[in-house]
C-alpha cells in the first residue's frame, strides 16, 4: 500500500539557465552527473569544510530543483547568489511541493537516495493517490537507518558531514573534482581516522530533550538528539562511547 503526506517542512527552489550544472558542480558535496538516474543527495560547506546546508538536487532537461529545509532556503539562495558573479544562472521559487511516503512509489516518484527504507520523494503540484500517513513514521525510521536531520544532528558551521555519515548516505563523492570545503573533506577521508561521529543507542528511561550532553565515568562523550521508539542519534566520541551511558535521567547504550 502506498500512503504518504505533504512535507510542509521542505521547500523548493528551481535553479535555471544555461550554466546551472556546472554552477552546482562547483558547489557541492556531490556529483550532478547522478542527476541523469535521479535524485541527488548533497551539501553545500563553508570553505573550512564545515556544514552549512543539505539538500536533494532533482534535474530535468530545463532546470534543477533544490528540495531544501523551508526555514533555511532564503539564505540558500542568498549564499547562491553569491557565487553566481556573471554565470548564467538564475535562481527562483518553485511553485512544487515535496511529499513524501512510504510503499510502491506513485507516479513520478523517487526512491530516497540516502537510503531506500525512508521511501519516496516526489515533486510537482498536485497530490498523488496515497493513504494518510503520520509524519512521526518518518521519523523513527530516520532514527533506526541513522539519518541526521537538517538544524538538528546537522548543526551549521560545526558539523562535519563525514561524522554525520555522508559517505554512507550517498552525499558525497570522492572522484568529482574541486568544490567548496573539498580540501578538508578530502582530507577527513584520506588522511585521518575518524573520532567522533553519529551513532544509534538505546535509550532507557525518561528520554531527556534533543541537545542533551552525554557522559561516562563523569567525563564527556557526545550528544544526544532525535530520539523515537526507544532509540536515539547521538554524536559521541569514539574512545568513551560504552555501554551505560547517561543523558540527564536516561541510561544508553551503543544499538
Amino acid at each position: 500500500m502506498t500512503k504518504g503526506y505533504l512535507d510542509l517542512s521542505r521547500h523548493v527552489l528551481r535553479i535555471s539557465g544555461a550554466d546551472r550544472i556546472k554552477f552546482l558542480q562547483d558547489l557541492v558535496t556531490n556529483d550532478l552527473a547522478g542527476l541523469a538516474s535521479g535524485p541527488v543527495y548533497a551539501a553545500l560547506l563553508s570553505p573550512q569544510g564545515k556544514y552549512l546546508f543539505d539538500f536533494f538536487l532533482v534535474g530535468s532537461a530545463d532546470d534543477v530543483l533544490i528540495d531544501i529545509t523551508a526555514d533555511c532556503a532564503e539564505a540558500l539562495a542568498q549564499r547562491l547568489n553569491m557565487y553566481r558573479l556573471r554565470a548564467d544562472v538564475q535562481i527562483s521559487v518553485a511553485a512544487e511541493k515535496v511529499w513524501r511516503g512510504l510503499g510502491g512509489a506513485p507516479d513520478k516518484g523517487h526512491v530516497d537516495p540516502r537510503d531506500p527504507n525512508l521511501g519516496w520523494r516526489l515533486y510537482g503540484i498536485a497530490a498523488p493517490q496515497m493513504a494518510v500517513m503520520d509524519p512521526a513514521e518518518m521519523t523513527a525510521l530516520r532514527v533506526k537507518h541513522i539519518i541526521p536531520k537538517t538544524g538538528v544532528e546537522l548543526v551549521v558551521e560545526q558539523t562535519y558531514i563525514l561524522e554525520a555519515g555522508f559517505e554512507r548516505l550517498n552525499g558525497v563523492d570522492f572522484r568529482k573534482g574541486c568544490y567548496v570545503g573539498q580540501e578538508i573533506t578530502a582530507r577527513m577521508k584520506h588522511k585521518t581516522k575518524l573520532k567522533k561521529g553519529l551513532v544509534r543507542v538505546s535509550v532507557s528511561g525518561n528520554a531527556p530533550e534533543c541537545g542533551t550532553s552525554i557522559t561516562a565515568n563523569n567525563k564527556p562523550v557526545g550528544t544526544l538528539f532525535t530520539v523515537a521508539n526507544g532509540m536515539g542519534l547521538a554524536h559521541l566520541r569514539f574512545d568513551r562511547a560504552q555501554d551505560d551511558m547517561q543523558a540527564g535521567d536516561a541510561v544508553l547504550r551503543l544499538a
